[in-house]
């Protein structure tokens, strides 16, 4: 009989630290902005896995609570970062993170 593995709240939050440590090894190597967006919203994940599977271990709401506000900024930055990174891609192709430092005014 195959004995039946339940995930604990360590088991999440190494998850949780892998993700992260893979979108922050990828903001670090990448140079493509829409890898960078694609990183950074791992991050942000690995984070709500945090907060959620803590949350449930205390029996508090905080946690989850947060991660809706974090889903809300990374909507925000979607919406708003993805637009401007794509309509610049359409025009210059082949650009660089390192490209976008002209856009200083």
């Amino acid at each position: 009989m195959i004995a039946d593995v339940v995930p604990t709240t360590t088991w999440y939050l190494v998850l949780g630290a892998v993700l992260f440590g893979i979108g922050a090894v990828g903001v670090l190597v990448r140079r493509n902005p829409l890898v960078l967006f694609m990183c950074i919203e791992l991050m942000l994940n690995a984070v709500n896995l945090t907060f959620v599977s803590l949350s449930d271990r205390l029996g508090d709401i905080g946690g989850q609570t947060a991660v809706f506000f974090v889903l809300v900024v990374a909507a925000a930055e979607v919406v708003v970062g993805l637009g401007i990174v794509i309509s610049i891609l359409r025009r210059r192709a082949g650009l660089t993170a390192d490209d976008l430092t002209e856009l200083r005014g």
